[in-house]
């Protein structure tokens, strides 16, 4: 045994997590049971897209998305399958939930009651950020404002009743997936962050209000820039404990500390040569371990084939091993910080720091996070477009991609099982259990709680104790989301896409010379809608392909997330266009593609072409221009200019003649 061993324990290993949660809630129940057997240590649990967006499995927007990215809870006895024989008081359970965070927590206290733990030593943390929502994500449902009260709201009832629990999970991750740098994700976080702080000061006393700064916690990302994101950790540390020592008067340092989850980078995760991504994903947990000033207390690692569809249990095993080997196999653990006093930090983590400053100063001036939601979009889209022209123009290296292409096909993608994927049974089953629940409750108790529920939203009570009557009662996800948003309203986020043109114009004259010349040929101007059918409201691709095709000259109409197929086509119809885009990243592909080709059909709109892009398998791909689809994308696409290029020839009249 060394020196250093002696001299000092070793620290103890955060947190090892894997986010997952699919098809049902007892498949998922087994995948936890079978993850923690390896030796996993915390719970994140993934939730599908109505779930997160509070519809039922049985709604018309559910269609085609239940089970896809996460498991389907619409009632208590989902939540209680989800968690059978795992004592809710033994675990440390992430929910990565935020519209409907006040409602999956009262199903959780609901369970765990029925299992007969102690509530107030449940530990966790619900995510419960929507600001970031309204800018990377898209499973919003009301308003900013009501939207806060509700994140507080969670915050209050904890501190009284789960003071172990992290009421929300102030969430940079997404931000970053969306093209955010260092110095936006640092003030974008930040912000969102005081402006939840600046809102619960109302809600608990004076006395109480420190140990609740000291519940918030966050969850970031790490790219690829393994140093800058180091440096960007410390940064993070350094500033908190700033904001809350001035800004808070927080005065005991315990509560001031930064604390931390991660998920590394899935945005840098490739299509070509995903073997490589074993090695992006290792060395971006060096950049949330290496420092322990500013470790992570929890990491959760993606599979190298996300890029390619849902990773399968061996998939995750294999991340997993790679933290365990990490924490103990290595050394690192018996070490103090290995870069206290290094120049180079030092100055990298100042100029970082400067930076958000800068940025925070102007969130500031707008009224903070929520004022300046439409500012931060933008923001947001400028700097992701300026990382894709990066790896267009070769400027940034990604091996495989735009460099060192020639390889060897991969054996591990090989085989009929590479991918996992979800039966389409599983939706009916889902609504099948989902209609029996109704069918079996007591009708008056949900009418009671419901109205409850209203009277607590409409009086500004704290919705949590009547969330958990409804639960107990059992209401379903999409019943108290009904609720929410009669009495809160809905809303539609920027799409941070202006109508006009960008200067960033270098290198596309010939596509700009080819717009003019189609449109002449067409007597008006090349009329492309770009159009994201379903609840995925992972907007990136959509808004890049739309502000290039805006850049290039051509009219775009492009409205948003989580439309029906119907609105798509309304708009189709309203603006004559010429060729139509869809972009579906959640595996829902197939039955929303087919049943928007369907009604093109219908409405005699069969002629006009459409474009579709996602993270879509090519036994898929050939489903889908068997449908009519004229050009399909993947991840793999990512010379946007050549998209460009399809979409000005498939609406010229010179070719549609031809054909």
């Amino acid at each position: 045994m060394s020196q250093m061993q002696h001299d000092r324990p070793k620290d103890r290993p955060w947190l090892f997590r894997t986010y997952a949660g699919h098809s049902t809630a007892a498949a998922s129940n087994a995948l936890y049971r079978s993850n923690l057997a390896k030796g996993q240590t915390g719970l994140s649990v993934a939730f599908d897209l109505p779930t997160q967006t509070g519809y039922d499995s049985d709604h018309e927007l559910a269609r085609g998305e239940v089970g896809k990215v996460g498991v389907p809870i619409c009632h208590l006895g989902d939540m209680r399958m989800l968690f059978d024989q795992i004592p809710l008081d033994q675990m440390n359970t992430s929910m990565t939930i935020n519209a409907t965070a006040p409602w999956l927590l009262a199903l959780y206290i609901a369970v765990a009651e029925e299992q007969g733990a102690d509530v107030s030593q449940l530990q966790g943390t619900v995510q419960n950020d929507l600001i970031k929502e309204y800018l990377s994500r898209g499973t919003y449902i009301c308003p900013p404002e009501p939207s806060l009260r509700m994140i507080t709201d969670v915050a209050a009832y904890t501190r009284e009743h789960l003071p172990k629990w992290n009421p929300m999970n102030v969430c940079s991750y997404h931000l970053q997936e969306a093209g955010a740098t260092p110095e936006q994700e640092l003030s974008f976080a930040l912000a969102t962050a005081t402006a939840v702080l600046d809102d619960l000061k109302g809600k608990v006393s004076k006395e109480d209000f420190p140990a609740m700064v000291g519940r918030i916690s966050f969850f970031v990302n790490a790219g690829i820039r393994f140093v800058t994101e180091m440096c960007k950790m410390r940064a993070f540390v350094e500033l908190w404990d700033e904001i809350c020592r001035d800004r808070y008067g927080v005065e005991d340092p315990k509560f001031r500390r930064f604390r931390y989850g991660v998920q590394v980078n899935s945005l840098g995760l490739t299509e070509q040569q995903p073997e490589n991504n074993v090695y992006r994903i290792l060395i971006e947990m060096l950049a949330v371990t290496l420092s322990k000033k500013a470790r992570a207390r929890a990491v959760q690692l993606p599979a190298w084939n996300e890029a390619l569809g849902l990773p399968r249990p061996w998939d995750q095993q294999w991340s997993l091993r790679m933290q365990q080997i990490l924490a103990f196999e290595t050394d690192l653990l018996e070490y103090e910080d290995l870069f206290e006093g290094n120049p180079a930090v030092d100055a990298k983590v100042a100029a970082l720091k400067e930076g958000a400053r800068a940025e925070l100063a102007q969130i500031d001036s707008m009224g903070g996070a929520v004022g300046a939601i439409d500012y931060m979009k933008s923001r947001l889209v400028e700097a992701n477009a300026e990382r894709i022209a990066g790896i267009e123009g070769g400027e940034t290296v990604v091996v495989g991609v735009n460099k060192y292409e020639a390889g060897e096909p991969s054996p591990l993608t090989s085989g009929e099982d590479s991918i996992m994927t979800v039966d389409p049974e599983v939706e009916a089953d889902q609504i099948g259990r989902l209609n029996d629940w109704r069918a079996g409750r007591d009708a008056a108790a949900v009418k009671q709680a419901l109205a409850d529920l209203n009277e607590a939203a409409i009086t500004g009570a704290n919705v949590m104790p009547a969330s958990i009557a409804c639960a107990k009662a059992g209401v379903t996800t999409g019943e108290w989301a009904d609720v929410v948003r009669a009495a809160f309203g809905q809303y539609r986020g920027p799409t941070g896409v202006s109508p006009n043109p960008s200067n960033r114009t270098e290198g596309l004259d010939d596509l700009r010379e080819m717009v003019d010349a189609v449109s002449d040929k067409l007597g008006r101007r090349l009329k492309f809608i770009m159009g994201k059918p379903g609840l995925d409201g992972h907007s990136n691709g959509a808004e890049q392909i739309a502000a290039r095709a805006r850049d290039c000259g051509m009219d775009i109409t492009y409205e948003g997330i989580r439309l029906t197929p119907d609105e798509i086509i309304a708009a189709v119809k309203r603006d004559d266009a010429h060729v139509v885009g869809l972009s579906i990243l959640s595996g829902s592909h197939i039955p929303l593609i087919s049943d928007f080709m369907e009604k093109m059909r219908e409405n005699g709109l069969g002629h006009v072409p459409v474009v579709a892009g996602g993270i879509i398998p090519e036994d898929d791909a050939e489903r889908l221009r068997a449908m009519g689809i004229a050009r399909v994308y993947t991840p793999k696409d990512f010379e946007l200019n050549t998209i460009m290029r399809d979409i000005i020839q498939l609406a010229d009249p010179e070719r549609i003649a031809a054909e």
